[in-house]
């Protein structure tokens, strides 16, 4: 005699209890996975529209004969934003030399061209702006 199987008509029933698993874990990294990129996005959009002074070292002149370093910067800011960049100079083993807190004041003005000259205990090899911050 052979047995008959009989199979239950597909989809009849609703889902397996792997199925819904599989969707519900599916939908809960959707959701976190959505909530990350929005948190990122977020962090880096604030990070970015939250300066409101930046700065970048154009160009840096080692005065030779002299314990001094002349540093060109050039400075972004919003119009009415006063604040300052400080700037440190190296030695050739890595160690500071030297630093300086240079003040922008300009208001009415978005963008700054200076050169500053930054003192140091011993020669310098290099000049490095630490950052900038508004007041």
């Amino acid at each position: 005699m052979t047995a008959v199987r009989e199979e239950l008509p597909q989809g009849r029933y609703g889902r397996s209890a792997d199925e819904r698993a599989d969707r519900r874990l599916k939908v809960l990294g959707a959701v976190l996975g959505t909530g990350m990129i929005a948190m990122v996005g977020w962090f880096g959009y604030d990070y970015v529209a939250g300066q409101d002074i930046s700065a970048e070292v154009i160009k840096f002149d080692v005065v030779d004969g002299s314990k001094e370093v002349q540093v060109h910067l050039e400075v972004r800011k919003d119009a009415d934003a006063t604040g300052s960049c400080t700037v440190r100079a190296l030695a050739e083993d890595g160690g500071e030399v030297g630093r300086l807190d240079a003040r922008f004041e300009d208001t009415g003005t978005k963008r700054i061209d200076r050169v500053v000259t930054v003192r140091t205990t011993r020669e310098a090899t290099s000049a490095e702006l630490m950052g900038c911050t508004a007041v």
